[in-house]
């Protein structure tokens, strides 16, 4: 697998909020379950799952998934399949959207595209650091409509609500997440419209395709 290793710079977003268009979607009426041929991938597996062989590619450039030490925090951006775009975070949003994360941006240009994965051993689970406000990613369960379980960088700790375990599919090199806390996989609102048009929310019971996968990048301070 080729790394990608990222550098950082500043990037600035904004829009309004909408209610969801129609379009297809995951399905959400069973429990989440292990997905077929994707594996949990836990401190010491990132590394090896995620090997690279050291060429460096630029921040826009496709690639497969870098090295991370093991047991140890690791810096990564997500990209996701559905649409091509990294992950940022919206620390600019207005309240209750502040540190939403949306898959909106072409390239990482700058710490809001930038996620440090922390690995927890009690729990195998990891927690997402945002690098543009030095927030936890959190799962908004308490919210409703369609912001329900959005995820948002928020949190100063990390509990239950900001810890997801990791899936890795080695055939596709895709990577996927799933929320210790409702046990949904992270997918990507790509028919969204507005302020929430492709935030990441935890509401798929399975990864039933592009919606819930994304590629990992490193990136290189």
């Amino acid at each position: 697998m080729t790394s990608a290793l990222l550098s950082l710079s500043a990037l600035l977003a904004a829009s309004a909020l909408a209610a969801p268009a129609a379009g297809a979607a995951p399905r959400n009426d069973t429990p989440a379950a292990a997905p077929a041929g994707w594996e949990k991938v836990d401190g010491a597996e990132l590394a090896r799952f995620a090997g690279s062989d050291g060429r460096t590619a630029a921040p826009a450039a496709t690639g497969r998934s870098a090295s991370a030490q093991a047991d140890d925090s690791g810096t990564f951006a997500l990209k996701s399949v559905r649409n091509g775009k990294f992950t940022a975070t919206e620390k600019n949003y207005a309240a209750p959207d502040t540190g939403v994360l949306r898959a909106r941006s072409a390239a990482v240009t700058g710490a809001w595209e930038g996620f440090a994965f922390a690995w927890h051993e009690a729990t195998q689970t990891y927690a997402l650091k945002s690098l543009a406000n030095n927030r936890y990613v959190a799962v908004e369960g308490n919210y409703t409509g369609n912001a329900q379980n959005v995820l948002r960088a928020r949190s100063t700790g990390a509990g239950t609500w900001e810890r997801f375990t990791l899936y890795y599919n080695e055939d596709v090199d895709r990577w996927a997440l799933q929320s210790a806390l409702n046990g949904r996989f992270v997918a990507m609102e790509n028919s969204y419209t507005g302020s929430l048009q492709y935030a990441l929310r935890a509401r798929s019971l399975e990864v039933t395709g592009s919606w819930e996968q994304f590629e990992l990048f490193e990136i290189a301070g």
